[in-house]
């Protein structure tokens, strides 16, 4: 993600977003799950769902890369029905020690975020567990 153009910049803001919504997490938690800047105010979440693009932040692309990932797992790991997916984001899950992924997504930051979608997306996780660097 790192030579993203203002205009995938603005793309991505929309999807994630949108996507958070969906997920029914507040504005307050959207902005520390994207790890926006302290002093943010939940007001620029609508205009990232217009046409401002995110801050060109590693941090925040990190995040938001992740976001996506889990989001397009859930959409491959329960195909037939979206809601299935947000159902599980929600019910303690017993591989991750009875934590509900949500949970573990709004209170573990950046190492959350890697927990559900190493759990959700088997080729993420095994493509992490080979790396070199």
């Amino acid at each position: 993600m790192s030579a993203l153009t203002q205009e995938d910049r603005s793309q991505l803001a929309r999807m994630v977003v949108n996507l958070l919504d969906e997920w029914g997490i507040k504005a307050s938690d959207q902005l520390n799950i994207l790890a926006l800047p302290d002093g943010t105010p939940t007001r620029m979440l609508r205009r990232y769902q217009d046409d401002t693009p995110l801050p060109d932040d590693p941090e925040v692309l990190k995040r938001v890369e992740h976001l996506m990932g889990i989001a397009d797992a859930l959409r491959t790991t329960f195909p037939r029905n979206a809601k299935i997916g947000l159902l599980w984001l929600k019910q303690p899950c017993k591989r991750l020690r009875r934590r509900r992924p949500m949970e573990i997504i709004l209170e573990d930051g950046l190492s959350g975020l890697i927990t559900v979608r190493t759990h959700l997306d088997c080729s993420f996780a095994w493509r992490e567990s080979v790396r070199t660097d």
